[in-house]
């Protein structure tokens, strides 16, 4: 298993549509880099669902959980999605500096 980490802000996305908003980690540079290519050498991409995700286990100070990652067109790197339970047991909010590590 390969681990990568970043500090990083957490961030809000909330459709113009729909009363619902997700929130994200945006994973750049080099933990980037390496998440595609450890998801590529041990085939964790499922590029025929799941828009090109990548399985991992995310942790977050003491939280982790199984979720997946997705490739970032418009900036290059990976979106990882921050469940409420997450957020809430780790008492981040949008805006925060966060370290988290995913493992592939």
């Amino acid at each position: 298993m390969e681990d990568f980490s970043v500090t990083t802000p957490l961030w809000r996305w909330q459709s113009t549509t729909a009363p619902a908003a997700w929130f994200f980690v945006t994973i750049s540079g080099e933990a980037a880099d390496g998440i595609r290519l450890a998801a590529i050498g041990g085939q964790w991409l499922d590029g025929r669902r799941g828009f090109g995700s990548a399985k991992v286990l995310a942790t977050i100070g003491d939280t982790s959980w199984s979720t997946s990652v997705f490739p970032y067109k418009e900036r290059g790197g990976w979106l990882l999605p921050v469940k409420a339970a997450v957020r809430k047991a780790e008492g981040i909010a949008e805006g925060d500096e966060v370290t988290v590590t995913v493992s592939l």
